[in-house]
């Protein structure tokens, strides 16, 4: 869990905004955080967009935890390894929240005693689970594994493989010494699984498949199949490490990202000394060089005149970027054409490639309603069939007088059957590379929910400035009323300047490019979903939208208004007091992708839907062109409104980039966030285009609807194989070495099902 701030104001552009405004802590030390304090709320001012503020519910979520401590974890092979480390956690006194993150493979625990970090590191090792702090592990070991044979699983597999062999051919000519080579290769195979079944049993996770396979390789000793024991084991030991194989495929875009920031990086001092640091080491304002080839350590600002970058790992965007001087620039971007010198602005684990890996940890957390239905049905199924199992060894003998030797061996073998790994990993290892692979193309989804209600969305509801648009309006018109050459030009401009609104600083820059002065302006109010006005030189002006303007304007100034609104051109009237002074027309650019979107949607059976505060004949002339319907003239409550109303009858993704989108998509069932949006929006919103490419929006729906497809699959195999063995073994058909073939083999084929989304393309 990460102290999160929602809300927060950002100076930063386009990818700067993808996250939160904090990053989960990766120090080795505890850190406190019960004393943040609450984060800035964002204003923006909109000519008819409204007040900008943040919806009511994103309220600042803070945890009443002293300390925060990660760890990293090595030993993990499915999701359901890290419930194991979860709950043997729950037995350690003093945790506030514990979570393991399986794809960064990080633990993150809150705890109000600094000693309750010992207690966590014993908890996790006695549950036979590897844990180290992320900035103790070794570079070397890392840098060079250990050759493949030597890692232990690998060696223990080959042995046992080799004894099996050596057994095989003794028992050609004696049957008592294979058996005891078969009996001391079971033993050998069995006792890291048993330690392994005991440590857990201990931290609580009594029915874990290490010990329903140390109870049927017990019991086929004990029966005298040592052969079918020792093959047991080998079959358990192959699956296994084909589940961590895939598991670590999984994760391979999770650490590729992780990756992308360099370890060192040249620091120019104050006496223009190059020195080579950590880039754990840059602090905000440290000046740093980066040659051609090389990643930017840190997010910063361009220091030299203009410079290309490859940010094709964080927005998927393959065309090099030119940035000029001033301009902010991301960790992990790749330099293209020239040595360039830039200035740190992110702390130790804040830049863009921290935060995106902060989102992908979060999203995990936010599990889909299958998934969490999957591991609350697990809980009970396994304990559930190994009390059928045991009434399948013990009803048979005593109400029938069957022998005991064939009903102990069947049970065995339907113990082994009733294993739920496929099934659990079914859906988790369906989700993460759904996840990994929408990552890849610039998508980023906020978690298996989001996911799985991506591929459900019958209607998506834009927001037409900035999402439609390109957001940068200039001005088309200015048209003066009183003959007075417009002189009052430098009254509005007063009045609009240091407002972040895209018309508001277009017209600024509009009138000083005419070479008129700006004067001050005083008593300056933001109208909600009307304007703006104040004061100048004792006068007060107002710049309004026509269909908010009091009273009833003459033909003649109608008749000029509904003709620039044909046009698609958004109007403002300016005021002295109460007399119209002037009309000044905006138009913004439609986005180059936006017409193709819709029409992709389309055909994927969604409708689409332009919601905007602009008036009707404006918005009707772009929907005509973009061919969809529209809503005009709403406010942002209204824009609220429509959705509630919307999504009570069908699902209703919003796209939105401004605060006044936040609320709107909190109201719908998903809300899709722009690239260049504001931190509210990306916040509030479930999933985020890390670029501004609307032809991502039909690949994200395809990706939905594939993972879907995809965990239907895997349930269906898992349940299948198990249907079908399991009515084998009672009658006697299969045996051991074939029940645990079906199990492993099952949780393979599933992983291997999964990690096919991992290629995916619309």
């Amino acid at each position: 869990m990460c102290v999160k701030h929602q809300g927060c104001c950002s100076a930063q552009s386009s990818h700067s905004h993808l996250v939160s405004c904090c990053s989960s802590t990766s120090n080795t030390a505890s850190v406190p955080i019960a004393n943040v304090s609450d984060a800035e709320r964002c204003h923006c001012h909109e000519a008819g967009c409204g007040d900008g503020s943040p919806p009511e519910e994103e309220e600042p979520i803070i945890s009443n935890a002293q300390y925060q401590q990660s760890w990293q974890i090595s030993g993990m092979d499915c999701p359901s390894c890290a419930r194991k480390i979860e709950t043997a956690l729950q037995k350690v006194s003093d945790i506030v929240d514990a979570k393991v993150l399986f794809a960064t493979q990080k633990l993150v625990v809150n705890f109000n005693q600094v000693e309750t970090a010992v207690a966590v590191e014993q908890a996790v090792m006695n549950a036979g689970f590897v844990i180290q702090s992320p900035h103790n592990r070794s570079s070397d070991e890392e840098q060079n594994p250990e050759p493949w044979l030597l890692q232990s699983d690998n060696l223990r597999i080959v042995i046992i493989s080799a004894a099996m062999g050596v057994g095989a051919i003794v028992s050609q000519w004696s049957s008592e010494w294979a058996m005891w080579i078969f009996t001391l290769t079971c033993l050998f195979g069995l006792f890291p699984i048993a330690r392994k079944a005991g440590q857990l049993a201990k931290s609580g996770t009594p029915f874990a498949i290490e010990t329903l396979m140390t109870v049927a390789a017990l019991g086929a000793l004990y029966l005298g199949e040592t052969a079918e024991a020792a093959m047991v084991l080998l079959l358990f030991l192959i699956g296994e490490r084909l589940e961590g194989i895939a598991a670590s495929r999984a994760r391979s875009g999770v650490q590729a990202l992780m990756a992308l920031v360099p370890e060192r990086a040249t620091k120019i001092d104050e006496q223009g000394l190059r020195i080579l640091v950590s880039a754990q080491q840059l602090q905000p304002g440290d000046k740093v060089e980066v040659a051609p080839g090389g990643r930017l350590p840190a997010d910063g600002i361009l220091l030299e005149p203009v410079a290309s970058f490859d940010e094709s790992a964080l927005t998927g965007e393959s065309i090099p970027i030119e940035r000029q001087q001033g301009e902010v620039l991301f960790a992990g971007s790749l330099v293209v054409d020239r040595v360039i010198q830039m200035t740190i602005t992110s702390k130790v684990g804040e830049n863009a490639i921290d935060r995106i890996l902060h989102l992908i940890e979060e999203a995990e957390s936010r599990k889909a309603p299958l998934e969490r239905f999957l591991d609350k049905f697990s809980r009970w199924y396994t304990p559930l069939m190994m009390g059928v199992a045991l009434l399948v060894v013990i009803l048979p003998p005593l109400l029938f007088a069957q022998p005991w030797e064939m009903w102990t061996y069947r049970g065995l073998a339907l113990l082994l059957i009733a294993c739920p790994c496929a099934l659990v990993i079914s859906t988790p290892a369906a989700i993460t590379s759904g996840l990994a692979a929408g990552a890849r193309r610039g998508v980023l989804i906020k978690g298996g929910a989001a996911l799985e209600q991506l591929g459900r969305v019958e209607v998506m509801a834009f927001d037409k400035t900035g999402t439609l648009t390109e957001g940068k309006p200039h001005v088309t018109d200015i048209i003066d009323l009183t003959a007075s050459d417009f002189e009052w030009l430098s009254a509005l401009a007063a009045i609009e300047q240091g407002s972040t609104h895209p018309l508001a600083t277009s017209l600024v820059e509009d009138v000083q490019r005419r070479g008129y002065s700006i004067s001050e302006a005083t008593d300056k109010k933001a109208l909600v979903g009307r304007g703006m006005t104040g004061v100048v030189e004792g006068q007060p002006y107002s710049l309004l939208s026509p269909s908010k303007i009091e009273g009833v304007l003459d033909y003649s100034l109608q008749a000029k208004i509904e003709s620039l609104e044909s046009e698609g051109k958004t109007l403002a009237i300016a005021l002295k007091g109460k007399e119209a002074i002037g009309i000044i027309a905006w138009q913004d650019t439609l986005r180059e992708d936006a017409q193709v979107a819709i029409t992709q949607l389309k055909k994927l059976g969604i409708d689409s839907i332009m919601l905007t505060g602009d008036n009707a004949r404006s918005a009707a002339a772009m929907a005509q062109t973009l061919s969809m319907d529209y809503q005009a003239g709403l406010l942002p409550q209204d824009k609220v409104t429509f959705i509630e109303q919307l999504s009570q009858q069908r699902a209703v993704a919003m796209v939105g980039d401004g605060i006044n989108d936040a609320p709107a998509m909190k109201q719908a069932s998903i809300g899709i966030a722009m690239g260049g949006g504001t931190d509210v929006a990306l916040e509030t919103a479930d999933a985020a285009l890390t670029h501004n490419r609307l032809l991502e929006l039909s690949g994200m729906i395809q990706l939905s609807r594939a993972t879907l497809n995809n965990i239907r699959q895997n349930v269906t195999l898992a349940l299948g194989l198990k249907g079908i063995f399991l009515v084998t073994s009672l009658l006697g058909i299969t045996g051991l070495w074939v029940a645990v073939l079906a199990d492993s083999g099952a949780t393979a084929l599933v992983t291997l099902n999964a990690l096919r989304l991992l290629r995916f393309k619309p």
